[in-house]
């Protein structure tokens, strides 16, 4: 499964670690869900092959504890949770990276760290980064569910910012269809990210 396809988070899952934490099925399938999404973070945040998975590996054995006694919060995303936790993560990785006995590298390693914004914006950066993942895939499985002219409208006037008299002219529509079909997509768009980042 590609790193960047998360799918949605399953409630029963959370419940059945929570419930019986030796459940070996139930771990395997989080593990399947949930390591290829926490594997792509860190490659993004530039950890080597080797690194990002300890950081995974990492990531997932905290993970194994605190889902016996994990409380979600409705208002609140599981994935923002997991990215959370990828970070907390990464940023012990680079901590220890940049200790004295760390060797060669550990400067770029300190280099990254300090460049890197901490505390709240960081979260709200990785958040919206998450956000544009969301949106990507609502826009791929929106796009397979209406006319061809539909997206492309809506694509040249929301994406691209072409005004709506332009884009009637360009696909040979009537300027109040091709709003019609903006408001459309958006609206889907919008239905489609909010099934996505369902718990």
């Amino acid at each position: 499964m590609d790193g960047d396809s998360i799918p949605p988070t399953s409630t029963t899952l959370l419940g059945r670690l929570r419930q019986e934490p030796a459940d070996q099925a139930a771990w395997a399938e989080f593990v399947r869900r949930y390591g290829p999404q926490v594997y792509q973070w860190c490659r993004r945040w530039r950890l080597q092959e080797a690194d990002a998975e300890d950081v995974t590996q990492a990531v997932l054995v905290r993970l194994s504890t605190r889902m016996r006694t994990f409380n979600r919060d409705p208002a609140k995303s599981f994935r923002g949770y997991l990215m959370t936790v990828a970070r907390y993560a990464w940023f012990d990785f680079l901590e220890t990276r940049k200790q004295p006995a760390a060797g060669a590298g550990g400067s770029d390693v300190r280099g990254l760290l300090e460049s890197v914004e901490a505390g709240d914006d960081l979260v709200r950066r990785l958040n919206e980064q998450f956000d544009q993942e969301l949106l990507v895939e609502a826009q791929v499985r929106v796009q397979q569910r209406v006319e061809p002219h539909t997206w492309e409208a809506f694509r040249l006037t929301a994406v691209e910012g072409l005004a709506g008299a332009e884009v009637a002219v360009r696909l040979g529509l009537k300027v109040a269809t091709v709003y019609k079909a903006k408001s459309k997509v958006q609206q889907m768009l919008h239905d489609e990210v909010s099934r996505l980042d369902q718990p």
